[in-house]
């Protein structure tokens, strides 16, 4: 990720409008900033979350609230908690999240 040409600026999250978006169980809704390339989110998952889709695309995920359950394609199984992060690369390990307790995420990609 290359940032570049973004000049300093805040964000009010609570001003950004939220979207919906599909999920297997559960909902995804998003408050997104577009920065030129970098996307950057505050993202809530209900409990009961479940992705509906594998990811391959990289990010910069930290939890805020709550649980990330998160599965990579290899079988192996993370969970994050409130202050915990995690980061893959584009086209790295395929991962999955759910979120049993429902979850509050800041995600840069």
């Amino acid at each position: 990720m290359k940032m570049s040409h973004i000049p300093f600026g805040t964000t009010d999250w609570s001003t950004v409008a939220r979207t919906e978006h599909s999920a297997q169980a559960g909902q995804a809704f998003w408050r997104t900033q577009q920065f030129g390339e970098v996307r950057v989110r505050m993202v809530e998952y209900t409990p009961g979350y479940l992705s509906d889709h594998w990811c391959s695309k990289g990010h910069v995920l930290l939890c805020l609230a709550g649980e990330l359950h998160t599965e990579l394609d290899n079988g192996s199984r993370h969970v994050l908690l409130p202050g915990m992060s995690y980061q893959v690369a584009d086209g790295a390990e395929a991962h999955r999240s759910s979120a049993p307790k429902g979850a509050t995420l800041f995600i840069v990609d």
